[in-house]
């Protein structure tokens, strides 16, 4: 998606190509095959989703052809990972490369290693001992719950996104509030979790045996091979 001349474009295959991906779950399959995947456009030619869709029912609120509705669709699968990965940017990542992407982004510590070698943020551990209370959290009862808000800490958003680009938290799901009466309403808002939570502590930290730079070169030359038209530069901006 870019900005051209004020107006946002977006930079998709047409809709009889038969290369578009036509499904979330055709985009499941692709995003397990290529490991890494951002949502939208980026430097890297052909590394996003947005290029491989129509353009035709972005933000149509049609689950069916929608690639804005897949991504909730594919969060709640649990098949994926979906989160702000990619320059702090949203994209998804496999699970079969999750554990080396953890690996690298968290240099080899577990949260807690990371706040007993004082290389976490207060704030950061705020909103990551909420998760030991509980596996979910809508991101404005985490807001809260961690003490952040008016004359609380600040930069929720920002810390959250720190949070997943290091790859302690996912978003899990997309969910409407309830009111008193059990009904939903308003727009869907992100629920987040762990990778933990949601494969499990082992397969999460099943790349740890390696050091964190032979997992990000693993990573590297995984791209590589599926996009090989990406220069070093434009993946140490998406990547790195």
């Amino acid at each position: 998606m870019a900005n051209e001349s004020g107006e946002w474009i977006m930079h998709g295959l047409g809709w009889d190509d038969p290369l578009r991906v036509r499904s979330w779950r055709e985009l499941i399959r692709w995003i397990d095959e290529v490991g890494f995947l951002p949502l939208f456009k980026n430097e890297a030619a052909g590394f996003s989703v947005e290029e491989h869709t129509s353009d035709r029912f972005w933000w149509a609120g049609d689950p069916e052809q929608d690639p804005w509705e897949w991504r909730e669709l594919i969060a709640r699968s649990g098949q994926v990972a979906y989160g702000k990965f990619f320059g702090r940017k949203a994209g998804f990542i496999s699970r079969a490369w999750f554990p080396h992407f953890a690996n690298w982004r968290r240099d080899g510590y577990d949260f807690d290693s990371r706040w007993d070698e004082a290389l976490a943020s207060l704030r950061s551990k705020k909103i990551m001992d909420r998760f030991q209370e509980r596996e979910e959290w809508f991101s404005y009862q985490l807001k809260a719950a961690a003490g952040f808000g008016k004359d609380g800490e600040k930069n929720f958003e920002g810390v959250i996104t720190d949070l997943q680009m290091q790859g302690y938290l996912l978003v899990r799901d997309f969910r409407r509030r309830i009111n008193k009466k059990g009904v939903p309403y308003g727009w869907p808002i992100s629920v987040y979790t762990t990778p933990e939570a949601l494969w499990g502590y082992d397969h999460v930290s099943s790349a740890y045996r390696l050091e964190p730079k032979e997992s990000r070169q693993r990573i590297y030359g995984h791209v590589r091979r599926c996009f090989p038209g990406a220069a070093e530069a434009d993946l140490n901006k998406i990547l790195g």
